[in-house]
């Protein structure tokens, strides 16, 4: 039986994504202008990856409301969807949240959370597929550019993984 997710693996999750994010803004600013393409926007990118830490900060400040019974739903989606699909639709979330275009409040841990749940069943079908959520979670997102800026058209960069 998988051990269930408890506030403690939400709140590391959350912050190794922001911790992630801020090592990305580091190894952003050690490249040199020639790297990034012609029309890469340094303040909007560096805009960006702050607005998704302090969308990150609000969320964690709300991690030990979120009930157990979603808790539960988590740690099945977890161990049931591949992690690409569940990272996808968080990091789409997340972008939601920052920018306030979701139709629905994403304010909380547990509305955030919730929706994910909500968008990974309604996108894909799921099975069995670890026995640790803790570990698929940890797949969810990357930690080398965790929000893809370096995938986009305008910027062309590509980071060096540390040693």
């Amino acid at each position: 039986m998988t051990k269930t997710l408890g506030h403690d693996d939400i709140r590391k999750f959350l912050t190794n994504f922001s911790a992630a994010i801020e090592l990305d803004q580091r190894r952003v600013d050690a490249l040199p202008a020639a790297d990034f393409h012609p029309q890469y926007d340094d303040e909007m990118w560096r805009a960006w990856r702050a607005d998704h830490m302090s969308y990150i900060k609000r969320l964690l400040s709300t991690v030990e409301a979120i009930p157990s019974a979603l808790l539960m739903e988590l740690t099945t989606i977890a161990t049931t969807y591949d992690p690409k699909v569940v990272g996808r639709e968080a990091l789409e979330l997340f972008a939601d949240g920052v920018c306030g275009s979701c139709p629905e409040e994403l304010t909380t841990a547990e509305d955030f959370f919730g929706w994910v749940i909500k968008g990974v069943r309604r996108r894909a079908s799921g099975r069995r597929r670890s026995a640790s959520a803790k570990r698929a979670m940890a797949k969810w997102l990357a930690g080398s550019d965790p929000l893809r800026i370096a995938e986009d058209p305008e910027c062309q960069y590509r980071l060096q993984e540390a040693s």
